[in-house]
């Protein structure tokens, strides 16, 4: 069993007391969603302010990067004093990530391979139950809830985008890039959704969607760290002036 295999036999196990306990394989599959997707708000959030943290610091580090384009050496020392005297650990958003991305890839072979990680037989009938105009969740779903997965996931992408975005941002061929994504990922996520089983796809659409929601959180809370940064700046820019009289 590989790596991700062994993450997804526990969420089998959950997945299949759920289903014990409402006796729908749908409902027990956004359930499950749900929880997931609660569990790791934390690390969602914990990414987010990390962002935040860095992109406020975005033009000290373009500056610090122009004087010393010659000294890299220099650069780097200046930079982490600078991280430092703002108390921003440039990696603190690279474990939440690794987090996320594990257990999702978790889910993911799970609902890929459910028959594969279920512990009960009655499992290996439910994955093909029917729900709303779906006739088997086992079986991809043609259009409807590919396109839906497709139009969540833009959305959830290009708030994440605007939550990422730092200030005097990367140069046109990085916005290119993000351009790309962000039109091509949905995209993406639409021919996928049309070839997995639909019970992957809505998983997916539900995902995103709750996503679409904690950005708009994560939207609130980036504006008050601006507030409060600016607010801190103003205060100190005051305390100088006091100083000078």
């Amino acid at each position: 069993m590989d790596f991700f295999g062994i993450l997804a036999t526990p969420l089998g196990w959950i997945l299949t007391w759920l289903y014990d306990k409402v006796g729908n394989y749908a409902i027990a599959l956004i359930i499950l969603t749900v929880i997931v997707k609660l569990c790791l708000y934390p690390f969602y959030k914990k990414q987010i302010l990390s962002t935040a943290g860095m992109s406020e610091m975005g033009p000290k580090l373009q500056a610090i990067q122009r004087q010393y384009a010659d000294d890299k050496e220099m650069m780097n020392q200046k930079m982490t004093e600078l991280y430092k005297e703002e108390g921003v650990n440039p990696m603190a958003g690279c474990l939440p990530m690794i987090i996320q991305m594990i257990v999702i890839m978790g889910l993911f072979t799970l609902l890929r391979y459910p028959l594969k990680y279920v512990p009960s037989e009655s499992m290996y009938f439910a994955v093909h139950e029917s729900f709303l105009w779906i006739n088997d969740l086992a079986q991809p779903d043609p259009w409807i809830l590919p396109i839906l997965a497709g139009i969540a996931t833009f959305a959830s992408f290009y708030m994440s985008q605007q939550n990422g975005a730092m200030p005097g941002q990367a140069p046109n061929s990085s916005n290119a890039m993000m351009n790309v994504m962000k039109y091509g990922f949905p995209i993406m996520i639409v021919w996928l959704a049309k070839t997995y089983a639909a019970g992957l796809a809505t998983y997916w659409f539900l995902s995103q969607f709750i996503q679409i929601f904690y950005n708009i959180r994560f939207n609130q809370i980036r504006r008050k760290m601006k507030e409060e940064a600016e607010a801190k700046k103003r205060g100190k820019k005051h305390a100088k002036a006091v100083a000078r009289t």
